[in-house]
């Protein structure tokens, strides 16, 4: 037996590992030997009415039944009363979202949301309104504190920690659940496939503020918009709603090209020419060096487990290191073999990159004209956009910038071409800057990076025209109906409804 459960109705069942089988009986039921099959044939198969070593089991308030299936690397949904399973995670369910190797242990939450423990891959995995993305032991099988060396199963606590059996380091885990953990810094707006903004773009911010060649923007969930002057090396910063900037922080690095900002207020900041990334800390409003790079950092990136990126450009790399890490030197290649080439491995002159919840990172691959998507753990990237690209339905020149939308649609600053290009179901289209190479209020000269704001408005670097341009977005164009993401999503979603990219760690 490796699963109990006793649903509402005081039913209790047995995932019986070797008999390929799960049982049922009822504690009201005074007649000891009156088992029923609630899943399984008895005979091990990958049939949706079959199962390969079942481990840990789910029952919810509808009697339906979650069996975490083993051998067949998913996890099978058997609705009440049905012989025939339907996969709701793994590779080989209607909409794959996630790879697993083994999994033993399965709890649902208060929104019928789906946490894992992935046994052959060391982790817990949960999805969520973005799909599926590693929660614990994301970082390879071992014993230190972030890893897990085969857990087997898991369980909540009232404030939401996770109690972990650590089978292989025989231990129990305790991992907090860390308050606001959902919580973004930068915009990701919701739209429609026939969203526009406005061709003719208004003048933020220009060169007596921004200085000249400006290349790095960020606008935070609260409105607040951070650009770097590199000729007099200051962050300049608007506050929402305000037309002049409201601080100006002087700092000791030299000719910046990105920057990020954290949910605390923390600015992560390319100073590569010195051989280094520095944070300025908004609660002490000092410096420190927080990576050291041999590269110009093009693009700055901290992911959701507070791990930063730089993607070094004149070393054709990107790297990364965990900021809860004390050892500085202690950075880890994330994408690119350091040296330049087009093999899907390499990269040549790779600039902005934005990681997804799932921690798939995506780069904008200078030289080589396209975007990859490096899934989490892998070396071999995907190319998502250019001409080389499986579907190709659009050509980049020399691509800066990226981000993703809420629904996981690419929006790209395509340098050469002077615009920005997003996507949706209708595939890649011009946004702005369609009007060719210029100083107009339509046109855009080398841009190099951009930003949302919370109502889906573009701000844009635009580099040789040494300003920064605002573009409207118009929310009639979605009938009104801009949404942006939030936490809770509708109960009524369906339980595989997951929009994500694929996680294969």
């Amino acid at each position: 037996m490796l699963g109990l459960f006793v649903d509402i109705y005081d039913t209790l069942y047995c995932s019986m590992y070797y008999d390929q089988q799960v049982v049922k009986r009822s504690l009201n039921d005074p007649v000891m030997a009156s088992n029923r099959v609630a899943a399984g044939t008895g005979i091990e198969g990958s049939d949706s009415n079959q199962l390969d070593g079942p481990g840990g089991i789910f029952v919810d308030v509808n009697l339906d039944l979650y069996v975490t299936d083993c051998y067949n690397d998913r996890v099978q949904l058997f609705q009440s009363e049905e012989s025939n399973g339907i996969t709701v995670a793994g590779s080989k369910s209607l909409t794959p979202t996630i790879t697993l190797d083994c999994p033993t242990g399965i709890v649902l939450d208060a929104e019928k949301y789906l946490f894992i423990v992935d046994l052959g891959n060391h982790r817990i995995v949960g999805s969520s309104w973005n799909g599926f993305r590693c929660i614990i032991g994301c970082y390879g099988e071992g014993s230190q504190p972030s890893q897990l060396n085969y857990p087997f199963s898991f369980s909540f606590d009232h404030s939401g920690n996770i109690f972990v059996t650590d089978q292989g380091n025989s231990r129990i885990q305790k991992f907090l659940l860390m308050k606001d953990s959902f919580a973004l810094s930068f915009n990701e707006p919701k739209f429609c496939p026939t969203a526009t903004w406005n061709f003719n773009g208004i003048t933020f911010a220009n060169r007596s503020i921004v200085g000249q060649d400006p290349t790095t923007i960020f606008v935070s969930t609260n409105n607040t918009v951070y650009v770097v002057n590199k000729e007099k090396n200051t962050i300049v910063i608007w506050q929402e709603g305000s037309g002049n900037p409201t601080k100006i922080i002087h700092g000791n690095f030299t000719k910046p090209y990105s920057l990020f900002v954290t949910t605390n207020g923390d600015i992560y900041i390319d100073d590569g020419l010195n051989n280094r990334v520095q944070k300025w800390n908004a609660e002490t409003s000092t410096f420190d060096t927080v990576m050291n790079v041999n590269s110009s950092c093009y693009g700055l990136f901290v992911d959701i487990n507070d791990t930063l990126y730089c993607s070094m450009s004149n070393r054709h790399q990107v790297v990364k290191r965990s900021l809860n890490d004390s050892t500085l030197a202690s950075n880890r290649v994330a994408a690119g073999t350091g040296i330049y080439g087009s093999a899907s491995n390499q990269l040549d002159i790779p600039s902005g990159i934005f990681v997804d919840v799932n921690l798939d990172l995506y780069v904008a691959d200078g030289y080589n004209n396209r975007v990859q998507l490096f899934q989490s753990g892998e070396s071999n990237g995907t190319t998502v956009a250019g001409g080389t690209s499986l579907n190709r339905t659009i050509t980049l020149r020399f691509p800066t910038g990226i981000i993703l939308d809420a629904e996981k649609y690419l929006f790209i600053v395509d340098n050469n071409n002077h615009r920005i290009v997003g996507s949706s179901l209708n595939g890649f289209r011009c946004l702005v800057g369609c009007h060719g190479v210029g100083s107009q209020s339509n046109q855009l000269n080398y841009p190099f990076s951009f930003s949302f704001d919370h109502s889906g408005n573009i701000f844009v670097t635009d580099q040789l025209n040494s300003r920064i341009q605002k573009f409207q977005y118009f929310e009639e164009s979605c009938g009104n109906e801009l949404k942006r993401k939030s936490i809770v999503e509708d109960e009524d979603e369906t339980r595989d409804e997951f929009r994500t990219e694929l996680l294969n760690n």
